[in-house]
């Protein structure tokens, strides 16, 4: 293999693992506002029962909702979902990570 191949082919995995690192990140901050924010009343895992009758577990949310629906949404600012639910504001980069977090929880 020649110095250059070599040269690219060690950038490509460099660039896969910082995405890798990046999206782990972001998966992990997802978790935390999701905790900090919902765990109240929505299971934020993949196992437990949501503590609220009318709120979905997080683990169910992209089997019911596309993705980019759930993002409109985040970014709107969710008011709504269940009676009590308070709304819930967040920035860009955090609406990227909770949904991150989201669809891990099906990987």
């Amino acid at each position: 293999m020649s110095r250059t191949m070599a040269g690219i082919v060690w950038l490509a995995v460099l660039m896969a693992l910082g995405t890798a690192l990046a999206q782990a990140d972001d998966i992990a901050e997802g978790k935390t506002l999701v905790e900090l924010n919902c765990a109240r009343c929505h299971a934020v895992d993949r196992a437990s029962k949501s503590d609220h009758a009318d709120a979905p577990p997080f683990r169910t949310l992209s089997q019911r909702y596309p993705i980019d629906a759930l993002e409109e949404a985040f970014a709107e600012g969710i008011s709504t979902g269940h009676p009590d639910m308070p709304e819930f504001v967040a920035t860009p980069g955090q609406i990227g990570a909770i949904l991150d977090y989201i669809s891990s929880l099906n990987d």
